[in-house]
């Protein structure tokens, strides 16, 4: 609001000008400031905006966990367990047949190694070429290179240690690592590629600066009474049939199955696949947790607490009442067809009593003697929340599901309906915000002007009156 440093010399200058506009602005923004104006209410707007947002968070989460009970996958889980861990260890993907199978392990997967010959520690070794090619060895005289893999020469100096050697060949990324051994009579470079398996073999060249690449003296000592222990596949049978695998781990050398060779074996160890009763547990528990969490945060914000005379946010607000009796109403879905189950209770699943009778949470809860009983017969469970014979629509998770997927609807959705709604609301308050900010600006500006007009009459009628008073005085001494 603008200032007057002059104003109120007409008026006397005791008139608190500024003091006026203002207190008559502020009571023009009253709209605004008050107490439950519309600050206090584009607050709330947006509390109640981040609080669907959060609801909205919830109700996905337990969606996600719906999900689960009508998926197929949410229903194939299995385990695979072996005879002996300490030699074979195995997993299973979901829907894999049940079967029992036995496996023996002949070998493992090795990668080549090549070490030199001990040589000076620290000192400089020749200078020349060294080619890494990668490959399989058929013997130890017979190398077949990669198809697509392209050799890697590098460059040895005169001065390059082993160590230095060995730091080229790790930079140059040609499939093969390289590292010092250090013993009593010197270093040896150890070379090893860095993948198992027969495919993944390699082999060393040098190209020797002194001319005579076989002569044992300068580059050409590396391979001069270097060993070599070749690249092999890991070899097992599996009910007396052989296989081989690049690695340690077998997989889909049974359909689905996925075993890894830890040890030779000394006799079979049997591999079970069977159904896995726990995930489904595990899955009904997330999605009693998951509808937990969105009715005990709807309880709060619609609640009152009588002792404290506080209310939460959206307490008296229809739509979120509305929310929480579409889920409780969800909850009592019935499953279609013939199967003896019927509803969540017949599984085990239903309110809870809570600590006051009088005010249920309307939590739920799990009787697991029950569910128990109900995992005996995996398949009319499935049928339950799946729906039988293929039906999926008589299935109680789907019926869930489906009530879930309505309120999370985009465009139609109560999420995205309640959204559009509070952000209009939200418009609507900048707007009349607006439009009484303006109607104060005016007012200040009228009345400035209608003062500043006042002042200035005040100022002449103050000099006139001066004038007289001068002239009385004056027409007294004439007297």
């Amino acid at each position: 609001m603008a200032s007057f440093t002059n104003l109120g010399v007409g008026l006397g200058g005791s008139v608190d000008v500024n003091g006026l506009i203002k207190s008559s602005v502020d009571m023009a923004r009253l709209p605004i400031t008050r107490n439950t104006g519309l600050t206090y209410q584009a607050t709330m707007i947006d509390a109640k905006i981040s609080t669907y947002g959060q609801i909205k968070s919830l109700v996905s989460t337990l969606s996600d966990a719906a999900n689960k009970l009508v998926s197929v996958t949410g229903w194939n889980a299995v385990t695979a367990t072996s005879s002996n861990k300490d030699f074979i260890t195995a997993s299973a993907v979901g829907g894999t047949v049940a079967s029992t199978f036995s496996v023996e392990v002949q070998g493992l997967a090795k990668a080549q190694t090549t070490t030199s010959q001990s040589l000076g520690k620290g000192l400089p070794v020749g200078q020349g070429t060294l080619r890494l090619e990668l490959g399989k060895w058929a013997d130890a005289s017979t190398f077949t290179p990669a198809a697509g893999k392209t050799a890697v020469d590098i460059t040895v100096g005169a001065n390059d240690t082993l160590s230095d050697i060995a730091g080229k060949i790790n930079g140059a990324k040609a499939g093969v690592t390289a590292t010092i051994v250090s013993d009593a009579s010197g270093e040896r470079l150890l070379l090893r590629s860095q993948t198992t398996g027969e495919e993944s073999g390699f082999r060393m060249a040098v190209t020797d600066a002194d001319g005579n690449n076989a002569d044992g003296a300068g580059l050409s000592r590396l391979m001069d009474n270097a060993t070599t222990s070749y690249a092999a596949d890991a070899k097992a049978t599996v009910n007396g049939i052989a296989v081989t695998s690049a690695t340690n781990t077998f997989t889909n050398t049974v359909s689905g199955v996925t075993f890894n060779a830890l040890k030779e074996t000394t006799g079979p160890v049997e591999i079970t696949v069977a159904g896995d009763t726990s995930k489904v547990k595990e899955n009904l528990d997330a999605f009693v947790k998951a509808y937990n969490a969105v009715n005990q945060a709807l309880n709060t914000i619609t609640a009152y607490d009588k002792d404290t005379k506080t209310a939460g946010l959206l307490q008296g607000d229809s739509s979120a009442v509305t929310l929480q009796n579409t889920l409780r109403m969800a909850l009592q879905s019935v499953a279609g067809g013939e199967g003896k189950l019927r509803t969540l209770s017949d599984i085990g699943i239903s309110t809870a009593k809570g600590t006051d009778p009088l005010r249920p949470s309307g939590d739920l809860a799990i009787d697991s003697a029950k569910l128990d009983a109900a995992l005996k017969d995996p398949e009319a469970l499935k049928g339950f929340f799946r729906g039988a014979d293929g039906n999926t629509a008589n299935g109680v998770g789907t019926k869930i599901k489906s009530a879930l997927d309505g309120l999370l609807a985009d465009g139609t959705g109560f999420f995205s309906s309640k959204d559009n709604l509070l952000k209009k609301a939200k418009r609507l308050n900048e707007t009349e915000v607006q439009t009484v900010e303006d109607r104060a600006k005016r007012l200040e500006a009228s009345l400035t002007a209608r003062y500043v007009a006042l002042d200035g009459q005040m100022s002449k009628l103050n000099a006139l009156n001066s004038y007289i008073a001068q002239q009385v005085t004056t027409w007294n001494k004439s007297s």
